[in-house]
């Protein structure tokens, strides 16, 4: 039987267990709210979620504290996401666990969060994992998202719930290519009800979108109870369907809860993903 969100540790009180327990982390599977958009069976885009750890701590052989910042990769294709408040409370479990190196600990955590997103069956793309130590710390950069602020416009917004029928697109008119940004997109957590906030970067080329409808379409989630990925799918489905593009791609950046964030990304064409460099609300 597949897990569901209301079996998940959200909006519940969690012991807080500080040796390693792979046991904590809870996959959810992705199928479901893809069929909720119009996806069965394999994905029609490429992508990635871009996660960032910054609470991670170990022990060395000597009981000394090491910490890392840990920038992580699950590819889109994987069947299941890690539910956040059990990928934190994992994480948790490292603190009082001594490990050999970063290098261990860097391949414990792809090992496990690579099973955990397959779930049961074989892993077909490893989940990326890369640490960075103190002495990096200083070379984590800060930017925002590159394009065309959609913010600017001075539109009416009524729409709290998505609305993909603001979406429109002059088709009869000579295609463009651009890269268009809104810091306005919030929703809320699944299961908790909680806001998360976000950017998001909508960049294509075909019949140019109407500018003004596609920020009413993103501030329509207000109000939307939905995961980061799924939210990001939803949009990606939408604009494609309604805006008919040749090439898509979208990508959010959220602040982080609990000391994660979660940035997916979703493309219509192979390309390399965005560097996970985090926005100056993250």
């Amino acid at each position: 039987m597949a897990n569901t969100p209301e079996q998940s540790q959200l909006g519940k009180a969690s012991a807080y267990i500080d040796r390693y327990d792979p046991s904590l982390l809870f996959p959810l599977p992705r199928e479901a709210k893809r069929r909720e958009i119009g996806i069965a069976g394999s994905v029609p885009f490429v992508g990635c979620d871009l996660w960032t750890a910054y609470e991670l701590s170990w022990l060395n052989r000597r009981g000394k504290p090491q910490v890392a910042i840990a920038h992580i990769t699950v590819p889109c294709e994987s069947t299941h996401i890690v539910e956040s408040k059990s990928f934190k409370l994992y994480l948790n479990s490292f603190n009082n666990t001594a490990f050999d190196s970063a290098d261990a600990v860097r391949d414990q955590l792809r090992g496990d969060l690579s099973a955990a997103v397959w779930h049961g069956q074989a892993v077909q793309a490893s989940v990326g994992v890369r640490l960075v130590a103190p002495d990096r710390f200083d070379a984590e950069p800060i930017h925002e998202l590159d394009g065309l602020s959609l913010d600017r416009l001075d539109v009416e917004c009524t729409r709290y719930e998505p609305a993909p029928e603001l979406l429109g697109a002059a088709f009869d008119e000579q295609p463009v290519s651009e890269t268009l940004v809104s810091h306005l997109l919030k929703s809320n957590c699944l299961v908790t009800g909680q806001p998360d906030w976000g950017s998001v970067q909508i960049a294509y080329s075909g019949p140019q979108i109407d500018q003004a409808g596609l920020l009413q379409y993103l501030v329509s989630f207000r109000n939307h109870n939905e995961f980061h990925e799924q939210c990001v799918e939803r949009i990606y489905m939408d604009v494609w369907t309604r805006c008919k593009p040749a090439k898509l791609s979208v990508y959010a950046r959220y602040t982080r809860r609990g000391g994660l964030d979660i940035n997916p990304w979703r493309s219509s064409h192979p390309q390399q993903p965005p560097v996970n460099i985090r926005t100056a609300r993250q």
